[in-house]
């Protein structure tokens, strides 16, 4: 799906004039075994639960996910760990199926950690919904992916690719947390597309990892430059990690000789594209996975979809969306902020 920038634009808009898509529903659809319900039913509670809270990017998916939850008349919370590590959300997990709640729509901070507390909730009637990190297939019942990780791949490696220059060189990659399995799959699939001739030049010396914290993030950084003083780029595809680097490196010497890209904000990102810190970098609408992750958790709580591939629904005003594989549910391709863009946007 490409999307221009004004096209993009549009969408970033969660205004109020959006038609709310559900009304109180018959509960007689719910369940896998009955007739299924064409509407999401009122007074549902959906949980929330990111990797980390007070983070910007979690932040503005929250907001969007809320705007959801709002239109199809339910109760929307967040809750969640001030620090991404793998076992910080079990006992989170853990609450929100003892207060009863509908659905919990957590990005995983790791695949295998939180898998039994997870099915435990779901044992208890819990639905669950990841968005942004995956959990294991069996341990959940649908997965919102911002994106293919072959395409976040892909224009990863452009970026630094065209950033870089012809002449290529020594490149690393900057990452949230070592377990994260979003961060580890866009990984695997970048070191796939530098294998490819068009990217011969282009060396990958070190994968480090900031674990989603600002300061760490920076030290990071600035531990790699210490280590390869010849390097010529870094790709952080997270939002925290590529604002850190870009800090390091418009204060540095390394700025304008050290290329930078990743996955960031707007926002994070707009001073360091205008110094030339970095020139380019990529994200999806946070704000749009949210909100179409609400929809779904809203969906399946109504027994509109249970999980399977093929099942479609209707996310308010992004439209209908099919089930695929795995029960993964994709909101689209990523979308390249630049200098000629960057201020049409405000997230």
């Amino acid at each position: 799906m490409k999307r221009t920038a004004a096209a993009l634009a549009a969408l970033l808009l969660l205004g109020l004039s959006a038609t709310a898509c559900a009304e109180d529903g018959d509960d007689s659809g719910g369940g896998d075994g009955g007739a299924k319900s064409n509407t999401i039913k009122s007074g549902l509670k959906i949980a929330f639960l990111p990797k980390q809270v007070n983070n910007p990017y979690f932040t503005t998916a929250g907001n969007g996910g809320k705007t959801a939850v709002g239109e199809f008349k339910g109760t929307y919370s967040e809750t969640g760990p001030s620090e991404a590590s793998a076992s910080s959300q079990v006992s989170y997990i853990n609450t929100l199926s003892q207060q009863k709640t509908d659905v919990i729509v957590v990005s995983a901070n790791d695949k295998d950690a939180i898998c039994g507390a997870l099915n435990e909730a779901r044992q208890a009637g819990t639905k669950v919904v990841t968005y942004d990190s995956d959990t294991k297939p069996d341990c959940r019942d649908l997965f919102v992916n911002q994106a293919t990780a072959e395409g976040i791949a892909k224009s990863q490696i452009k970026l630094i690719s065209d950033a870089v220059g012809p002449d290529g060189g020594k490149i690393a990659i900057l990452s949230a947390t070592a377990n994260a399995t979003n961060q580890n799959a866009w990984i695997e699939m970048m070191k796939t597309e530098l294998a490819k001739p068009e990217y011969s030049k282009l060396q990958l010396v070190a994968t480090v990892y900031g674990d989603d914290d600002d300061q760490k993030s920076f030290t990071e950084a600035q531990g790699l430059l210490a280590k390869y003083p010849d390097l010529k780029g870094i790709i952080s595809p997270t939002t925290v990690g590529v604002a850190a680097a870009g800090r390091y490196l418009s204060g540095s010497a390394y700025k304008g000789k050290v290329a930078l890209t990743g996955l960031g904000t707007p926002n994070q990102m707009r001073a360091f594209v205008k110094d030339g810190t970095c020139k380019a970098f990529a994200l999806w609408n946070p704000a749009d996975l949210g909100y179409l992750a609400a929809y779904a958790a809203g969906a399946l709580a109504s027994g509109m979809i249970s999980g399977k591939e093929g099942e479609k629904f209707t996310a308010g005003k992004l439209g209908e969306f099919t089930v695929g594989k795995n029960g993964e549910v994709l909101l689209g391709e990523p979308f390249t902020f630049n200098a000629s863009n960057i201020d049409q946007f405000n997230f």
